[in-house]
Formats: structure tokens, C-alpha cells, sequence
């Protein structure tokens, strides 16, 4: 297979690529690209006429975040809102036109689907996105308008005076020179995840256009449910049949992740008795109130407003109560497994405490683990990691490497078998009403996971990586 690294200019009206040496290419798309290395030479892009009529990575993505797709975490249902059925049939019907014959959704609401490979591979990889949005704000109707954003604040809703402003979200400065797609102010966009599914799907369309770009076998899967933590419940890893796959579901570009928090949520039930407060002396026992004390044995400084980067936390999602019951629910956050563990012995601990203060039975804990930092699968898989990042700098993407304080799909899919870091998406301040993309970190994400599944891994690697792992096992 012959590449050219030497491509150093790219015409965005022609969609022309030009070398130092004067050869010149030809990609036939309907959006701007940005410098793709390694391609192959003019004859690599004979393709006979595809069927499928190539669609900009913002059309696509305008015309998906047009599917209200919230989930529902006090559902029964799987998948949790039947809207996400809805949008999964329309990607199960533009996969089949794409001519992926296995393309299909399951009883659970899965989306799957299979590009063929095209050349000798050692691997077959998989790209994963969710169709769910959160609950944060509404997710209808949806009014998206594209711009340029010269700088300063963006006016998203004159009538209603909403103005994304700079000073409060200074990484939009990042962002000068680019197209923005924002919202109205009254919605969330829905960029979390319907840009990955986007930049997906044109990835797809690239290479069912252009036929003779060598690519492995490709693993796609579009998943319900992940905003409520059930994204990877009913996953089918083996029928997947990917060795390891890329969630597409980060921030900024240039995003690369393989480190989240281990994670669990807690329940505190604080049983108290009422009496009439005229005679209360000795006699009462306010659970509200013994929430509050509850609450105060936890550590003050180690909560979200107060930690960054590997510092972990507890936060209190909710608190109801009256002088006979009261509820606390919580969440548990620690990058490190030990640090996670300690956390929460505090809260049984705490429990302790207050059974010994107010008698035995007034607090219960109800606690359960929710997923655990993927790094520790993924560490001894790290040319996962390095594929990623090669990708990137031949694209001149600087690859961002930070841990990410919240959890993915790929964190639980990691220990069920299928390492699984976290790729960028362009998508920012998701789960709010200011939410929004860039246009052109969206193309050249499409671009980042087209290079990805072009560089095959030569068989010597493979070999290499097989026994790493096996001599670590």
C-alpha cells in the first residue's frame, strides 16, 4: 500500500490536495476538509459513482439534533424514552443506504452496523456514540442557527435576553475565525453526543464514496441511555466483534481520553419521630435536621465547586425531608482506586456515627458502584492510545491528554472486555442551555476518525501488543 506524507496545501472550494512535488488530488466532498496525510495517490480516489449522495457534517448534525432524544432515569423502560427508538430507526435506514448490510437496532435499542474492510487488517476497530441527550434543560423544540464568531458575546435569544457571553465561558475565545452552531438559549443543543454520531456517519459516507481507500474492518454501534448511566448495560461486546473501539463522545478538539473517575451513588435514609414541638424535649428526633449533621461529618473542601483535575469529591445531588424521614443522594467521584475506597468508608463511617448519637436504625446507606477508571485496562493497551495521537499530529491536531472528571460508555465497556478511550468531539458547555459546536472542529474530527481506520497496524505490532499484554497478564 503506497501513502504520500508530503501534502502540505488544501483548497477548500475545489476540495484539492497538492504536494511539495506538485502532484495534485482530488477528494470528491460536499464539506471542506482539513490536510489529510497519507493518502494514497490520485488513483486511490477512482471510485465508480456511489449511490449515496455525501451530506455536509452540519447538515447532518442540524438534521439530527432535530430528534428530541432525552432519556428518562426514573423509566422502567429499556431503552428509557421510546423517542430514542425513533432516531435509532432513522440511523438504522442511512446505514442501510450506505449499503451496510447488517446495519440493525436490537430489542434494547442498539444500533450496530459493520463496514467491511477493504484490505488486509489485524484488527477490526470500533466507533461508538450515544443517542441520548440529558435532562439538564429541555430538549425540544430545538431552534440551531450556524455563525461566525468574530468574538464577544453571542445574542441566542434577543426576545428573551439570553446572551452566551465570553466572560462567563471564556473558551469560546478559542474559538474566533470558526463557524458556531448554537442553540436559542431555551435548549440544549444536543451536540453530546449527535456530533459524534455526525462526524460517525460521515466518516462512513467518506468511505463508501471513495471505495479505494484502504481501510480494516469498521465496528459501529449507537447506543441509548449513557446520560443516565445505562449506556453500556445491555451492550453486546461479542456480537460487536470489535478488538477495541473509540468512544466519540468528548469536548474540545484534540480531546483524548483514557482516564475517568471511578464512580459510585449513595442513598442516605434518616428515620426521625414527630411530636408536637410544644412538647418536644427528649422526645423528638428531627431527620431533617440529622441530615444536616450528616451531611457536615462529610470533608467541606472535597465537593465539585472545590476540586479540579485528579482531586475527587462527593456531591449531594438532592436532599428532601421532614422530621420523620429525610434523603440524601449522592454521588462518589475518585480518579484513584484507593482514594475511591476511603471516600466511601467515610459515608459508612458517617452512618456509624449517627446510629451511635441518635440510636441504632436511624440511618441506612444504600450504596452501589457505578463504573471504575478505564485506565486501568487501558494501560496495557496504550497503542490504542497511540493510534489516536498519531492520527491527530498528522492531521496537525494537538492532542489534549486529561483525565476525564465524569465517566463515558467506553469506562464500563473497558472492563467488559473492549478497551475503550474517549475521542473529542468540538462539542462545548454540553448539558446546558449554552451549549455549542464548531463546524470546524466537526470536519476535521470526521477526518481524524477516517486517518484512524486508514492506518492499519501492521502485523509485527499486532504480534508486539499480543505479547505485552500477555507477559503483564
Amino acid at each position: 500500500m503506497i501513502f504520500c506524507d508530503c501534502f502540505n496545501r488544501f483548497n477548500n472550494h475545489s476540495g484539492k490536495l497538492q504536494s511539495k512535488s506538485g502532484w495534485k488530488f482530488r477528494l470528491e466532498l460536499r464539506f471542506p476538509f482539513p490536510v489529510l496525510r497519507n493518502l494514497r495517490r490520485k488513483d486511490a480516489f477512482a471510485a465508480t459513482e456511489a449511490a449515496v449522495i455525501p451530506m455536509k457534517t452540519e447538515e447532518r448534525f442540524l438534521k439530527y439534533v432535530s430528534y428530541p432524544t432525552m432519556s428518562d432515569e426514573k423509566s422502567n423502560t429499556v431503552p428509557s424514552t421510546e423517542k430514542q427508538r425513533i432516531f435509532g430507526r432513522e440511523l438504522v435506514r442511512e446505514l442501510s443506504e450506505f449499503g451496510l448490510e447488517d446495519a440493525r437496532m436490537d430489542e434494547y435499542g442498539y444500533v450496530y452496523a459493520t463496514l467491511p474492510a477493504n484490505a488486509d487488517a489485524t484488527d477490526i476497530i470500533g466507533f461508538i456514540a450515544h443517542m441520548d441527550t440529558s435532562d439538564a434543560a429541555p430538549d425540544a423544540p430545538t431552534a440551531p442557527r450556524q455563525l461566525l464568531y468574530s468574538g464577544g458575546d453571542i445574542v441566542l435569544n434577543e426576545e428573551k435576553n439570553i446572551v452566551l457571553r465570553e466572560s462567563e465561558y471564556p473558551n469560546l475565545v478559542r474559538y474566533r475565525g470558526e463557524r458556531l452552531i448554537v442553540t436559542d438559549g431555551t435548549t440544549l443543543l444536543g451536540g453530546d453526543d449527535k456530533a459524534g454520531i455526525a462526524e460517525i456517519m460521515t466518516m462512513l459516507e467518506f468511505f463508501i464514496t471513495h471505495p479505494d481507500m484502504k481501510h480494516g474492518t469498521v465496528k459501529i454501534a449507537f447506543t441509548p441511555d449513557e446520560e443516565i448511566g445505562c449506556g453500556a448495560d445491555h451492550f453486546d461486546v461479542e456480537g460487536f466483534g470489535a478488538d477495541y473501539a473509540y468512544t466519540v463522545d468528548g469536548g474540545a478538539l484534540g480531546e483524548l481520553e483514557y482516564e475517568n473517575f471511578n464512580a459510585a451513588s449513595a442513598r442516605v435514609i434518616l428515620h426521625g419521630r414527630s411530636i408536637h414541638p410544644g412538647s418536644a424535649k427528649n422526645k423528638m428526633k428531627n431527620a431533617s435536621g440529622i441530615a444536616v449533621i450528616f451531611h457536615s461529618m462529610l470533608p467541606p473542601d472535597q465537593i465539585p465547586e472545590k476540586t479540579e483535575g485528579y482531586e475527587g469529591f462527593h456531591h449531594l445531588i438532592s436532599i428532601e425531608g421532614t422530621v420523620e424521614r429525610a434523603e440524601l443522594h449522592y454521588i462518589i467521584r475518585d480518579h484513584d482506586y484507593n482514594r475511591f475506597i476511603d471516600r466511601k468508608t467515610q459515608f459508612a463511617a458517617a452512618c456509624e456515627e449517627i446510629n451511635r448519637r441518635f440510636g441504632d436504625g436511624t440511618a441506612e446507606l444504600d450504596m452501589h458502584d457505578s463504573y471504575y477508571n478505564m485506565k486501568a485496562k487501558l494501560m496495557h493497551n496504550m497503542y490504542i492510545i497511540d493510534r489516536a495521537k498519531s492520527a491527530m499530529l498528522a492531521l496537525g491536531i494537538q492532542p489534549s491528554v486529561n483525565p476525564i472528571r465524569g465517566g463515558t460508555d467506553g469506562a464500563r465497556l473497558s472492563f467488559m472486555g473492549l478497551p475503550c478511550p474517549n475521542l473529542c468531539t468540538g462539542d462545548e458547555n454540553a448539558h446546558s442551555r449554552f451549549e455549542f459546536v464548531s463546524v470546524d472542529a466537526m470536519q476535521k474530527i470526521s477526518a481524524l476518525l477516517i486517518k484512524i481506520a486508514c492506518d492499519l497496524v501492521p502485523s509485527e505490532k499486532a504480534e508486539e501488543s499480543e505479547e505485552s499484554q500477555a507477559n503483564e497478564q
